[in-house]
């Protein structure tokens, strides 16, 4: 079975990265807006700092109270010529502001990919399609379930999958699982704990576990631990590391090209 170690190939990436900002002229920044201090929120944020350090890249913490601090200070960023990309950690407080926040962002400075006219597709979404390609996992003849329509993943992952002409089909959490058990790649981003158990999986299908909660501040997937235990898997995420390394370093990816772009 292969284990889909998504902190490999983003070491790789990361090498690659920082070498390209020691040419720029000018250090680029990324803004980080959030209204919680949450343990998942945080994690998420802190790898992210974490992570510009170690290539060179600017990243800016910034705390708002409420989503009308989060729209004023966007709108502050989308004018500041410093700041290369703008992200909201999700999820925010007032979730029914999501889309409406998002789309403040500057479309170029956008780079999780999350507003309407996003320059960038969706770091997430895309951060999958480099795991699976990174470890070969073949989609042209393959039945692929995405669980979850989540803005962050689901739907994003859903589009550019129909686009390429696969044969996907999206599943809400509350839609009958046990049909999961028909497709070859199961690719799940819900936030419920244990959601995919032994009886929605096949034998040699390949699951990404993209789902993130937090359960007793232990941070937890969508899948159960009998499906971890299991041999006969062809392809399996760890419980750590599979999307997130990579997720991080596709939106350094989009904010260090914004700064290329921008001096060509």
């Amino acid at each position: 079975m292969k284990i889909l170690n998504g902190r490999e190939l983003a070491g790789f990436i990361k090498e690659r990265q920082a070498h390209q900002v020691r040419t720029l002229t000018k250090k680029p920044k990324l803004l980080i807006i959030r209204d919680s201090n949450n343990p998942v929120i945080m994690k998420y944020v802190n790898l992210k700092i974490k992570y510009g350090e170690d290539i060179g890249v600017i990243v800016e913490d910034y705390y708002a109270e409420n989503s009308t601090a989060i729209a004023e200070k966007i709108k502050s960023a989308n004018q500041d010529q410093s700041i290369s990309g703008i992200i909201i950690q999700l999820p925010i407080l007032e979730k029914t502001k999501t889309d409406e926040l998002c789309n403040l962002i500057d479309p170029s400075k956008d780079v999780d990919g999350l507003g309407q006219n996003a320059k960038f597709d969706s770091a997430t979404a895309t951060a999958i399609n480099w795991l699976l390609s990174g470890y070969d996992i073949k989609l042209n003849d393959k039945k692929i379930a995405i669980v979850g329509r989540g803005k962050l993943v689901g739907m994003p992952l859903f589009k550019m999958f129909t686009d390429s002409h696969y044969d996907v089909s999206l599943f809400h959490r509350g839609d009958n699982l046990e049909k999961l058990s028909e497709y070859d790649i199961i690719i799940t981003a819900t936030g419920k704990p244990g959601l995919i158990n032994n009886s929605f999986v096949k034998p040699g299908a390949c699951i990404v576990d993209a789902g993130t909660a937090s359960e007793d501040g232990v941070l937890k997937g969508d899948l159960a631990e009998e499906v971890r235990e299991r041999k006969d898997l062809s392809a399996l995420t760890p419980t750590t590391g599979g999307v997130g390394p990579l997720t991080v370093s596709c939106l350094f990816d989009h904010v260090i090209q914004n700064d290329i772009n921008h001096l060509t």
